[in-house]
């Protein structure tokens, strides 16, 4: 594959970067990244386990002198919000996204870039290929529909999760690792309207 994002370091990062932009995974429609993941581990034996959901497990021993340390868990969400410009033919569904690279700036031709969360995704996965870094045993846990509601982490078998340390890798500012502990919160309210009539023009706005 030729890529776009060239020049820049670590450079798996930014090319696992671009091979994920290349397939489809708006919220709910993760299926294929979820399976090229699972690919990805079995080509470097490492252990892997998928859900019914799309979410996906991958474990790696720890290098040379830490394998015998605590297990540390790295996660991110493999979903994206899917939102483009007026007038861009995109299917989201089925179109992967046209990166481009501009004066030392990557964007997404007239859509989003999906960098929240692929980022994570894309760092996740070059912990896992790169076999010179020191590290402990590590648990990169790829969840599904955050976006909509948590749905995948919601869904997923925690039993499958020995570590007892977790770094979360969906953040806002560039450089800073956020501590914390997040959640979410439904809440279904019903109320009475009262009605008053009104003798102004309605307008209707596209």
């Amino acid at each position: 594959m030729e890529y776009k994002i060239t020049g820049c370091k670590p450079e798996k990062l930014f090319h696992f970067f671009e091979d994920i932009s290349a397939i489809p995974r708006g919220s709910g429609n993760e299926k294929g990244l979820s399976d090229y993941l699972v690919k990805f581990a079995k080509d470097r034996n490492l252990w892997v386990y998928q859900d019914e959901s799309n979410n996906v497990i991958i474990k790696k021993e720890g290098s040379e002198g830490a394998k015998d340390k605590a297990p540390v868990m790295l996660q991110g969400h493999i979903d994206m919000v899917c939102d483009k410009l007026a007038g861009v033919e995109h299917d989201f569904e089925k179109d992967g996204l046209d990166l481009i690279v501009k004066d030392g700036v990557l964007y997404a031709n007239g859509t989003t870039l999906g960098a929240d969360n692929g980022v994570a995704v894309a760092l996740m996965m070059t912990v896992l290929d790169d076999k010179e870094l020191e590290h402990p045993p590590v648990e990169c846990v790829f969840t599904t529909s955050e976006e909509i509601g948590l749905n995948g982490a919601q869904a997923l078998d925690k039993s499958q999760i020995t570590a007892r340390t977790m770094i979360n890798m969906d953040s806002e500012e560039e450089g800073v690792a956020t501590v914390s502990c997040a959640g979410g919160l439904r809440v279904q309210l019903t109320r009475k309207i009262e009605r008053v009539p009104v003798s102004y023009t309605h307008l209707t706005l596209p």
